[in-house]
């Protein structure tokens, strides 16, 4: 894909439906009786992944695009798959999934892509055994591929060393299966679409601060679900309005969970002029319209528990950094090493190529804002994230910006480059 400068993005566009959320409705719809009927489910190749996995356990899902309905005969009775559960490229599915097949009356094997295979899954290996899970590692290195074997769980308090929404999922949903109830202590809050979603299935969640409560339940009930537009996805174009000059987008139905909207407050902080309209219709889940437009920026500090909030967003904050007045620091994200690629090291390697000058830190990056950038060739490691941040760049770029293996993208957003010509004058 070569992507070349543009003088203007005008319009509005609606992106694809929350990726966290999408996972996490099929996961809660698979094991909750009766029917879930799932609207603006995201397509991509994670989510897809999701449905595989639930379809080889005996869970009727029927997919049409955007909507998905779920017919489920309840929590305990999945089926034992008969061959592998494949998590593709989805370090959602596989740890989340955990949780729920800890409890489950067979063994199963989770395994994925190379990527999946080479990421840390010691950090839900080592609660769900003290729930009394059974999962090993088959090639003794902590990743996947992961056996489990299924059977009864106790409750525990559970105070995980970073914050990190997968790995409190897990130990929720395995929770939900357990003698009695279970804790999740957090060192800062992290996303919460998993207290909220359980919640409308009829869980009995709680929050107290940074820990997440669950009861066991007996049993958990389909519903209609309505999915907000993914706000991770929406970041690329909230970048893209702000530094492409003269634009102006309009970004329909964003979930602006104020566990994920730390781009938005980075992004004031740093002058840019966004305009939020809450939406009336919203659930539990907090949506709106985003009116964006070109705004001179300048530099400012991100890290501590803001960083939980925009984990997804930091390569692309990296790149709006570049053009904004004076220095960037973004600290304590070391959680980016062990994303779909090591993503600190990622942006650095693209960001020179592109003559930033930017400086890489052991948990982040360093960025000198004002430097032109120029065309080159991007690597993008087949990390969905770095493809649509460098596509961002090569919108601001001097000359003609190659991305390889473009086609990543369809891990989260598979329009994102028809949306972006669409917007471009």
């Amino acid at each position: 894909m070569k992507l070349q400068k543009v003088n203007r993005l005008s319009g509005e566009l609606t992106v694809p439906g929350d990726k966290s959320i999408s996972h996490r409705s099929v996961m809660f719809g698979s094991i909750a009786k009766g029917t879930t009927h799932i609207h603006g489910f995201l397509e991509g190749a994670d989510c897809l992944s999701t449905i595989s996995c639930f379809r080889s356990m005996g869970v009727d899902i029927k997919q049409n695009k955007s909507e998905v309905v779920i017919h489920s005969r309840g929590m305990r009775r999945l089926m034992a798959p008969s061959g592998l559960l494949d998590c593709g490229n989805s370090g959602t599915t596989t740890r989340l999934i955990s949780g729920i097949l800890s409890a489950q009356p067979f063994t199963s094997t989770l395994t994925g892509d190379a990527s999946i295979r080479k990421r840390p899954m010691g950090r839900i290996i080592t609660p769900l055994s003290l729930m009394g899970a059974r999962i090993t590692s088959l090639n003794n290195n902590g990743c996947a591929p992961l056996k489990i074997e299924g059977g009864s769980l106790h409750g525990i308090h559970y105070h995980t060393p970073v914050p990190s929404a997968q790995v409190k999922s897990a130990i929720l949903l395995a929770g939900l299966y357990a003698d009695g109830e279970t804790r999740v202590t957090e060192p800062a809050h992290s996303r919460n679409h998993t207290e909220l979603m359980l919640r409308e299935f009829g869980a009995s969640v709680q929050t107290e601060d940074t820990t997440a409560i669950i009861k066991p339940a007996d049993e958990l009930y389909g519903r209609a679900l309505t999915i907000p537009g993914d706000i991770s996805s929406a970041a690329y174009f909230i970048a893209a309005g702000l530094l492409v000059p003269h634009s102006e987008i309009m970004i329909r139905n964003v979930g602006i969970n104020p566990t994920r909207d730390g781009i938005l407050n980075v992004c004031r902080t740093m002058g840019a002029d966004i305009t939020v309209y809450p939406r009336k219709d919203a659930g539990a889940e907090p949506s709106a319209d985003l009116l964006v437009r070109s705004s001179p920026l300048h530099g400012t500090v991100i890290g501590g528990e803001l960083i939980p909030t925009l984990i997804d967003e930091l390569p692309v904050i990296a790149v709006i950094a570049c053009f904004a007045d004076g220095t960037t620091v973004i600290r304590d994200a070391e959680e980016l090493k062990i994303k779909e690629s090591n993503r600190i090291a990622a942006v650095a390697e693209n960001l020179t190529a592109m003559g930033a000058d930017v400086e890489e830190t052991e948990d982040g990056l360093i960025i000198r804002g004002g430097k032109p950038l120029h065309g080159a060739r991007i690597n993008t490691h087949l990390d969905h994230r770095i493809a649509m941040s460098f596509a961002v760049a090569a919108l601001c770029a001097d000359g003609t910006t190659e991305l390889k293996d473009s086609s990543c993208v369809s891990i989260s957003y598979p329009g994102f480059f028809s949306d972006l010509e669409r917007l471009s004058i």
